[in-house]
C-alpha cells in the first residue's frame, strides 16, 4: 500500500503514558500529534504505554491511533518488551493478524529508556525531549539518581549507539552531544502549536498569572509561588492560576498556607482543551519555572494566545521556545524571575506588544511541518525515500 509520500509503514511508539493518563504532559501530547500526522501520511501508529485507572487495556481513537496499554508505571518497560516478543510470536496485540509486524519502533525516552534495541527485530529511533541530568537528584534518593543518570548517560549511548536520534530543540541535540551522541545523527523536529485564537476570553481585570504543568518537584512551581507572595504589596489583587495535577500538589498547598496567599491561588487541576485555552488567553504573564524543558510546549501556546511567558534561561529548550526581550523573559535566578514578572506586570504596553509578537513566533510552529519532519524521518530510518510537503 502507498501512503501520501511513499510506502505504508506501521510505526509503533513505546512512551510511558498517554495523554488520558492522569500524569501525562507534554511529551504525551507531542507523541499522539506526531503519531495523528503519520496517520495523515498515510502510515499506521500505534502506542503502547502504562495501564491506568478508567483506561481501557485497548482501544483506537478518532484519528485511527491505536493504544495499547499494558503494565504500570514502573512495569510498563518490561510489558512493552513482552508484548512486542508475543507479537511477533503470532499473538497478543501486535499479531500480524490485528496490526501486523512494526515496521519502526519510536522509543521515547523520558529519562529512562525502553531499551527496544534489546529486542526489537525492526528499526529504531529514540526519542529524547530533554537530558534528565538535574532532574535525577530532585525526584530520587541520591542511590536512584546516580543509577537513573548511568542508565540514561552510558547504557543508553551504548545501547543505541546505531539508532538515529530525533529531539525537539537544538538545546537538547547539542546536550546530547555531551554524552556522546554524534549531532549528525539527531533530527530536531519541533513541537507544533494547536489554535489558541485570542480573545477567547478577555484579560482578567486583575493582574493575573498562570502556571500550567504537572505538579511534580522539577516543575519548581514553588517559584511561582514564592512570586505570588513577593509581589502581593506591588500589585494588591495579584492572582495565579495553577492548572495541572500530579503527585507533589499537597506539598504545594502546603506552602500556599505558609506563605499566606490562598486567597490570591487556585489549583485548578486537570484542565480540558476548551478550558486552557480561555486559561491561557485570559492571564496577563504565563510562568514556567520549570527546572528543564525539551522545548516548552505550554510557552508557545501561550504565544499562540498573545501571552508572553518568564522562564529560565539555562532551562534547555525554552530559549527556543522563546525569543528573549522580544516573546518573553528569561530569568537568571529565582530573585530575577520575580523581577521580570514584575516587568511586565508593571508595564501594560510592554506586554501587549511582547503578546503580539509572542503569536506571530508561535505561527511559525505547526503540526503539519512536525508531521512532514518526522514523516521523511520514518521512511529514511526504514529505508524508503523523503516525504514531499502536503
Amino acid at each position: 500500500m502507498q501512503t501520501l509520500d511513499g510506502p505504508e509503514r506501521h510505526v509503533l511508539f513505546l512512551n510511558w503514558r498517554d495523554t488520558r493518563n492522569p500524569e501525562g504532559g507534554g511529551s504525551e501530547v507531542y507523541v499522539e500529534r506526531i503519531a495523528e500526522e503519520l496517520i495523515a501520511h498515510g502510515h499506521r501508529a500505534t502506542l503502547l504505554c502504562a495501564s491506568h485507572p478508567g483506561a481501557p487495556r485497548q482501544e483506537t481513537t478518532t484519528s485511527g491511533l491505536r493504544i495499547v496499554r499494558r503494565g504500570g508505571r514502573h512495569s510498563v518497560y518490561l510489558r512493552a518488551a513482552l508484548t512486542y516478543l508475543a507479537g511477533l510470536a503470532g499473538f497478543g496485540p501486535l499479531a500480524p493478524r490485528s496490526l501486523g509486524r512494526p515496521d519502526l519502533i519510536v522509543d521515547v525516552c523520558n529519562g529512562l529508556p525502553f531499551l527496544s534495541p534489546l529486542y526489537a527485530r525492526c528499526a529504531v529511533v529514540i526519542l529524547v525531549h530533554h537530558v534528565h541530568r538535574e532532574q535525577w537528584p530532585v525526584v530520587l534518593r541520591a542511590w536512584g539518581a546516580r543509577l537513573g543518570w548511568w542508565i540514561e548517560s552510558s547504557l543508553a549511548r551504548r545501547v543505541y549507539r546505531r539508532c538515529r536520534y530525533v529531539t525537539v530543540s537544538a538545546a537538547t541535540r547539542a546536550e546530547l552531544a555531551t554524552l556522546g551522541v554524534d549531532p549528525g545523527r539527531v533530527t530536531v523536529v519541533y513541537n507544533g502549536t494547536p489554535d489558541m485564537t485570542p480573545g477567547v476570553a478577555p484579560r482578567t481585570p486583575h493582574p493575573s498569572l498562570l502556571v500550567l504543568c504537572r505538579l511534580v518537584p522539577h516543575k519548581r512551581v514553588e517559584i511561582a509561588l514564592e512570586t505570588v507572595a513577593r509581589l502581593a504589596g506591588d500589585f494588591p489583587t495579584l492572582h495565579l492560576v495553577v492548572a495541572g495535577q500530579g503527585w507533589w500538589e499537597t506539598q504545594l498547598r502546603e506552602l500556599v498556607e505558609t506563605l499566606g496567599i490562598g486567597d490570591r491561588v487556585r489549583f485548578a487541576g486537570f484542565v480540558t482543551e476548551a478550558e486552557k485555552r480561555e486559561l491561557l488567553c485570559s492571564t496577563w504573564v504565563a510562568l514556567t519555572p520549570s527546572l528543564k524543558e525539551g522545548w516548552g510546549l505550554t510557552i508557545v501556546e501561550a504565544g499562540a494566545a498573545g501571552t508572553p511567558t518568564v522562564a529560565f534561561h539555562d532551562a534547555g529548550g525554552v530559549a527556543e521556545a522563546i525569543v528573549a526581550e522580544k516573546t518573553g523573559l528569561l530569568a537568571h535566578d529565582a530573585a530575577d524571575f520575580i523581577a521580570q514578572v514584575r516587568r511586565l506586570l508593571a508595564d501594560d504596553v510592554f506586554r501587549h506588544e511582547m503578546g503580539k509578537a509572542a503569536q506571530e513566533h508561535a505561527a511559525q510552529f505547526t503540526w503539519q511541518a512536525s508531521g512532514i519532519s518526522f514523516a521523511n524521518l520514518v521512511l529514511v530510518a526504514t529505508g524508503g525515500i523523503p516525504a514531499t510537503r502536503r
